[in-house]
């Protein structure tokens, strides 16, 4: 009788969204906590991350016992990470490395809006793609956002791998004619294999990525691949008053039906 083959099972890749929320935003303090509805902005976002299937888990990551408290009221898991975090990228490494994920998907504290469908995207396009970062796209719409510095605009490649991002209106179109035809809004939601992750937070601040203000620009500077997903979400985040009225608004036309 032929023996069977010993069964092997599958290594388990484990995936986690990580949501980066800190009290000292400048332009609007206390940003997390402020009330979107019923709840704080920061646990309407863990809302929105828990609508995702295959994730193994939701976690704030935060350096604000008063956020940790909250979230925990709200079921949901909070981890207390340093002080010392220049970014939302590092607190997510240190979150990774603590619980041992393969798969990390970054989203700011501050995308109430977002749609889960994105987020699975992302996911799906780490597992598939032969790419070391995911990030969201969508067209942009007017010559408004396109000249506005705080639109950050990204150009792909024909295979959606991103080449550049810029707070400049590209790309540039020397004729005139409907310049912002072709050019990409990017979504700042970001998904990443555990190496890359490790390997962007060892590496230090880039010149171009000082120089525009993007983190984005460092990985593509050393060499990683950065994958663009076209966007269902139409929402914006939360980073001004304007913001924030125009986001509580939606709330109370909508009410609960404004969240996907």
């Amino acid at each position: 009788m032929r023996r069977r083959p010993p069964y092997t099972r599958l290594p388990t890749v484990r995936i986690a969204i990580v949501i980066p929320a800190r009290l000292g935003a400048t332009r609007l303090p206390r940003k997390p906590l402020l009330a979107l509805g019923n709840f704080p902005v920061v646990v309407r976002v863990m809302h929105q991350a828990k609508k995702v299937p295959g994730v193994d888990e939701v976690v704030i990551a935060t350096d604000s016992e008063e956020i940790a408290r909250v979230v925990r009221e709200h079921a949901g898991v909070a981890m207390l990470t340093s002080a010392d975090h220049q970014s939302g990228t590092d607190r997510c490494a240190e979150v990774a490395r603590a619980r041992g994920y393969d798969l990390v998907v970054n989203l700011q504290g501050d995308e109430p809006f977002i749609d889960p469908r994105d987020l699975a995207a992302i996911v799906d396009t780490l597992k598939t793609r032969d790419c070391d970062i995911a990030t969201l796209k969508r067209p942009i719409q007017t010559q408004d956002d396109f000249l506005n510095p705080n639109v950050v605009k990204v150009v792909v490649r024909d295979d959606n791998q991103a080449m550049y991002f810029s707070r400049a209106p590209i790309p540039y179109d020397r004729t005139g004619n409907n310049a912002f035809a072709n050019a990409y809004r990017h979504i700042g939601v970001y998904g990443y294999k555990r190496r890359a992750l490790e390997r962007l937070t060892n590496e230090e601040v880039h010149v171009m990525e000082r120089r525009e203000g993007l983190e984005q620009l460092r990985a593509l500077a050393i060499g990683m691949t950065i994958q663009t997903v076209s966007a269902m979400s139409r929402g914006r985040g939360i980073d001004t008053e304007e913001d924030l009225t125009w986001a509580r608004g939606e709330v109370a036309r909508l009410g609960e039906e404004c969240f996907p």
